[in-house]
């Protein structure tokens, strides 16, 4: 049985990880998270030790460890700022690493995680879901056939977020990166892994709620726009709180769907052997991390029509 342990299993997004865990016949030996509201993990392994101090945690790893209990592979679901640290001491702990997007911050931090991934022989592996999706799959197919060389895209996506948010550390820029890099790297990736390499990049707007822009990547030029404003929810999305949409040459792509078992076949993957390497984010988290320090150029012709919305 492939052995896991899990580090922020109280965090939004830890449930995928343990149903995607139990799913794949694997067990959760151990957890780790400063709070200790962390009750559903009786719905998946209730016999998980559970630590809310990172010393205690790492005793025990070491322990197991010592002991020749194999621990296969530590799950990070931790704030984004510390996921570089974490992935470091799963390496250095014996297990490999599956980390939650986005991997670092910046993009020398992975090479800091390449050298670690060097000197332990262990692996780690990122989850990039989008390119899991069955509906971004078929696009890259009917992409990679075609012999046009400018698509053109628009990317949208709403999701609403409360007045916690701000308050949280994903309202921090230090610590998540900002709402580009927080909610959207998963977009730039699924879109550099369809389209091709970043070759322009120009930020349209930029705050707390929103952040807009345009980017020629590789064979498409595409405008995006994201937000965690309810209010910007099309008339469309009326009773829902979220909204996604990628339009190619105008003509809607549907993939509203298909998302439930994305971590589940992320981490059929990854234990498989097949999963995404550091390597695979770089572009995305270049990305991103450029547009962190982009001034502001408001371009008419390339404007997402949301982002007049917005700024009215």
């Amino acid at each position: 049985m492939t052995t896991f342990a899990l580090i922020g299993v109280g965090g939004y997004i830890a449930p995928r990880h343990m149903k995607a865990i139990k799913a794949i016949g694997g067990d959760l030996a151990v957890a780790f998270d400063p709070k200790d509201s962390v009750g559903i993990i009786d719905g998946h392994f209730p016999n998980a030790y559970f630590f809310v101090e990172f010393e205690r945690f790492d005793r025990h790893i070491d322990k197991m460890k010592r002991r020749g209990q194999k621990m296969d592979f530590i799950s990070i679901c931790s704030p984004n700022y510390l996921h570089d640290a974490h992935c470091r001491f799963a390496l250095r702990s014996g297990a490999d690493a599956i980390c939650e997007k986005p991997l670092v911050l910046n993009p020398w931090n992975i090479d800091g995680l390449s050298e670690v991934e060097h000197e332990t022989g262990r692996k780690i592996s990122t989850i990039l879901q989008l390119r899991l999706h069955p509906a971004i799959r078929e696009l890259k197919r009917k992409i990679d056939a075609s012999s046009n060389n400018e698509f053109a895209v628009d990317l949208t996506y709403i999701t609403s977020r409360g007045r916690w948010y701000h308050t949280s550390w994903k309202g921090d820029e230090a610590k998540s990166g900002g709402i580009a890099t927080n909610i959207g790297v998963h977009f730039f990736d699924m879109l550099t892994y369809v389209f091709g390499p970043t070759t322009k990049n120009v930020v349209h707007l930029h705050s707390d709620d929103r952040a807009a822009g345009y980017l020629e990547c590789g064979r498409a030029k595409i405008r995006w726009f994201l937000s965690i404003d309810r209010n910007d929810l099309p008339e469309t999305a009326k009773g829902k709180t979220t909204y996604r949409s990628i339009t190619l040459d105008g003509q809607e792509i549907e993939f509203s769907e298909g998302f439930t078992d994305l971590h589940t076949r992320s981490y059929e993957e990854i234990v498989a052997g097949r999963g995404y390497g550091i390597e695979e984010v770089r572009p995305s988290v270049e990305l991103v991390s450029a547009l962190r320090s982009k001034p502001i150029e408001l371009l008419a012709g390339e404007q997402h029509p949301f982002v007049q919305r917005s700024l009215t």
